[in-house]
């Protein structure tokens, strides 16, 4: 039944959530405000653009559009992926333990230049058959647009996909596309409800052994 699995980036591939977190609150610090934990946890997932919304008003932030606050936030971004980052404990493993079994695609709420940058720099991009940025996503998460365009690139019906997801926003987005959904949350968002979601793992090495039990089924 299960086909292809497909892999949120931020957070749940790569460890980028608390340079996130840093650039939100010393942008905040720019401004003579502070952003506060709720505030980027609420962020977590969201299409870019509808996040620094949410960052403007929750942080008080009016010299600004949240345009303006997102460009200056890519900026910063990618200057500190360029210093290097990590992947999450059990990506490669994963990664080999399916390949040649089921298909790989990453659906990111970040553009393109993050990609760019991120996989080449930890040699994972040749694992996927597609890499889904937000560029071309008029909805973003917890929207399904995102995972229905990477199920149709992959050719794959989105109910044989499996989703893996971080957060409330990317989990809802899976759901909503009819894909089995595995919440793997941050510690940060671990009292987060993810009851919706069809499991739940502490990281990738539990969820490799979920989707083993979930192909011995099919």
């Amino acid at each position: 039944m299960y086909q292809a699995i497909i892999f949120d980036m931020d957070g749940l591939m790569i460890d980028t959530e608390p340079l996130y977190w840093q650039v939100g609150r010393e942008i905040a610090g720019r401004y003579g405000t502070v952003c506060t934990d709720q505030t980027l946890r609420k962020m977590m997932g969201r299409e870019r653009l509808d996040a620094m919304r949410i960052y403007a008003t929750e942080c008080g932030i009016t010299r600004a559009t949240a345009q303006e606050l997102l460009d200056e936030r890519e900026i910063m971004m990618v200057d500190r992926f360029a210093a290097g980052v990590e992947p999450m404990a059990g990506l490669v493993e994963i990664l080999d333990r399916f390949q040649g079994r089921l298909k790989f695609a990453v659906a990111t709420s970040s553009p393109k230049k993050f990609t760019d940058v991120l996989l080449p720099s930890l040699k994972l991009q040749s694992y996927f058959q597609v890499i889904q940025s937000a560029d071309d996503i008029t909805h973003g998460k917890p929207h399904p647009e995102i995972y229905l365009k990477t199920a149709a690139r992959l050719y794959v019906q989105p109910n044989r996909c499996i989703v893996l997801e971080d957060s409330i926003a990317g989990a809802t987005a899976g759901h909503r596309a009819g894909a089995y959904v595995i919440a793997i949350p941050l510690p940060i968002m671990a009292n987060e409800d993810f009851s919706f979601a069809d499991g739940r793992a502490e990281n990738l090495h539990e969820a490799a052994d979920k989707i083993e039990q979930l192909l011995s089924h099919n």
